[in-house]
């Protein structure tokens, strides 16, 4: 069997031309649409990447803070310092180091409330109050009894005395 000649007929050789022409301006026009949307879709890619390191740096940031910002208020709402003071002690003329050391001894009494949440301590005032006034100090051998003047219940714990005799 033989091949038929396509010279002897122009116009399945303009059909065979056409096709093969098409065919190749087709295929340009493919790899060109196919490389843009390449090109684009890399650059969208690319973009989104960049995008994603960005907000994971920026939610590292924010959860850093957001510890940070809870440390802080967990520590402000417990009581982290006691002041006493005794505030009428030239009434009696007591030395200052009696004075100081009466501070302390209370300190020490009422030093378990270091550490507690703000209202524990609030609800344990009046625990608080009995401890110091049921306390007698001797100084200069006589005895004296505490009263609370004043008590403050925040981050720290002021409370002010008067010290009378017993």
């Amino acid at each position: 069997m033989r091949v038929p000649q396509l010279y002897k007929r122009p116009g399945w050789q303009r059909f065979f031309a056409g096709t093969a022409v098409g065919g190749a301006i087709s295929w340009c026009i493919f790899l060109y649409i196919y490389g843009v949307w390449q090109e684009e879709n890399t650059e969208l890619i690319q973009k989104q990447q960049q995008e994603i390191v960005d907000l994971n740096n920026e939610k590292k940031i924010w959860q850093d803070e957001y510890k940070e910002i809870n440390r802080r208020k967990i520590e402000q709402l417990t009581v982290q310092k006691i002041y006493i003071k005794i505030t009428n002690a030239e009434k009696y003329k007591l030395d200052s180091l009696s004075v100081l050391e009466t501070e302390d001894s209370v300190h020490d009494d009422i030093s378990m409330m270091l550490a507690k949440d703000i209202d524990t301590v609030y609800k344990s005032k009046d625990l608080i109050k009995k401890i110091i006034e049921n306390k007698q100090v001797k100084i200069n051998d006589k005895r004296y009894k505490l009263k609370v003047k004043e008590m403050v219940i925040y981050t720290n714990l002021t409370i002010q005395l008067e010290i009378d005799f017993e």
